[in-house]
């Protein structure tokens, strides 16, 4: 369980030029426990007002931190990532209480995960090289400068590191509004901040809606780049809002990825591995892989394979170690997984297992069944609308351009898998799929992978030297070294 401190009223919903203030509004955001819809904390909801003195605090910052030496940016990363290392645990637990990770997910991924954004982007300062030549012209790299980060509910503390470490590394000052429905972690993340001694102004947190405080950030005249992971409809929103001040916007939005199973398969081995693929985290990732592909000739054999894996999933108490899978995040989430259960049975889809409803012995807590469809075709909804839950879709294919063909009819194009015993085949497939980042054979998570979607799963990327020159300006200044021989 929580901490004690952590579980009552949280009123400072606010951190801003070093230190915890009270909001300007008087409104409060519950935060829920989705395993038992219990309300563990209400925070201060923050207002327009108090983003304004937030992006203030950050542009006063700016100049100075943004001259800081590279070395004093290295070692403010690293106190972060040691903070983050040390205070592991209770950010697991909370992780646990505010979006319903199971406790050994928290510990094995989203917290090491996060830790591992702030880390790399340290080691990139080590050796990255802000002024380059060209004869004798200077390409200079320079932080972009304020920087409003929007971060969403289903990896909480993982996208906020992906965005505040690139940006500070690189010397701008940011202005964080995490989810209004999972901020605990975030709270937990700014004390950390705090406590590593980053200069005043250099981080500041508002707390709040999307609808007023998002807005606001999106349209701030002083806030120079929105980078926002979140809903299409969401970054649609933001993108309008900043139109109008030309600000740079970086976006990860929604996913449908694909995951092809190439006729020669190993199928007892890369279907359970798909399956988890797609449920991890409850299937509340923008990349899960939901859509397998699968040879028509051996869609019986993948159903059995995938039907077996299912049923052994553990559903229950996310704090229980022996839990596969806990509860989705939200309310209105799991409304959204049932209403696309519904529709893909409505659709014709063949269900394998789960369907509508709570998992067996849940009758409180957002607990959705983990749920599979066969002869799913691609005109069905839940082969083209993200789900965000755990539902898999099984789609057959008569050859390997029927596969392609199959993977890229989407509006999206964020992640894809390839699985096949011929490596150059499968390398073939993983060039035709567009999207922006493709796994060959389930490998190794690599935190410097650039990590971002084609089409409406956004633009812009995340995650090692790319991440971090997103929040990157490039200056040319021609003449800055003399003519050789002169």
């Amino acid at each position: 369980m929580i901490d004690d401190a952590i579980r009552l009223d949280v009123r400072q919903g606010v951190y801003l030029d070093g230190r915890w203030e009270d909001t300007s509004g008087t409104g409060t955001l519950p935060v829920v426990n989705p395993a038992n819809e219990a309300v563990v904390a209400r925070v201060a909801a923050g207002v327009p007002d108090d983003l304004d003195r937030a992006v203030a605090a950050a542009r006063a910052a700016f100049p100075a931190f943004a001259a800081t030496p590279v070395a004093e940016r290295k070692a403010l990363l690293e106190r972060i990532h040691a903070l983050l290392l040390d205070r592991a645990e209770p950010l697991a637990q909370v992780l646990v209480e505010e979006m319903g990770a199971t406790i050994t997910h928290a510990r094995t991924a989203h917290v090491p995960l996060a830790a591992a954004h702030v880390r790399v982007a340290a080691e990139l300062l080590a050796d990255y090289s802000f002024l380059t030549l060209h004869g004798t012209t200077a390409i200079v790299r320079e932080p972009i400068g304020v920087c409003g980060l929007i971060t969403p509910w289903n990896w909480p503390l993982y996208q906020i590191t992906a965005k505040v470490a690139p940006a500070l590394a690189t010397g701008c000052t940011v202005v964080l509004k995490p989810s209004e429905l999972s901020p605990l972690s975030a709270l937990m993340f700014a004390q950390i901040v705090h406590d590593a001694g980053a200069p005043r102004g250099v981080f500041n947190l508002v707390n709040g809606g999307g609808s007023d405080v998002g807005a606001a950030m999106a349209a701030h005249p002083d806030i120079d780049m929105i980078s926002i992971t979140g809903s299409n409809r969401a970054g649609v929103l933001v993108a309008q809002a900043a139109a109008a001040t030309v600000k740079r916007v970086t976006q990860e939005l929604g996913g449908k990825s694909p995951n092809i199973l190439l006729p020669d398969a190993d199928v007892a081995r890369v279907v359970p591995t798909g399956v988890m693929a797609a449920f991890r985290n409850v299937g509340q990732s923008c990349s899960a892989p939901t859509r397998m592909i699968v040879p028509r000739a051996r869609l019986a054999e993948v159903e059995a394979h995938a039907h077996a894996t299912a049923a052994a999933i553990v559903v229950g108490d996310p704090g229980d170690p022996a839990t596969m899978l806990g509860p989705i995040a939200n309310r209105m989430q799991y409304d959204r997984v049932q209403s696309m259960i519904a529709a893909g049975i409505a659709d014709g889809a063949t269900l394998l297992c789960g369907g509508p409803g709570r998992v067996d012995g849940h009758d409180r807590g957002f607990f959705a069944r983990p749920t599979i469809f066969s002869d799913v075709t691609t005109t069905m909804r839940i082969a083209q609308e993200e789900i965000f839950g755990p539902v898999l879709a099984i789609l057959p294919y008569d050859d390997v351009d029927h596969a392609v063909a199959i993977a890229n009819d989407t509006v999206f194009g964020l992640g894809g898998h390839v699985q096949g015993a011929d490596l150059d085949q499968a390398r073939a497939v993983a060039r035709r799929i567009r999207t922006g980042q493709v796994h060959i054979n389930h490998p190794a998570w690599d935190p410097h992978a650039p990590f971002g979607g084609y089409r409406r799963s956004g633009n812009g990327r995340e995650y090692g030297v790319y991440g971090l020159e997103e929040y990157l300006e490039t200056k040319a200044i021609l003449g800055f070294a003399p003519p050789t021989g002169s």
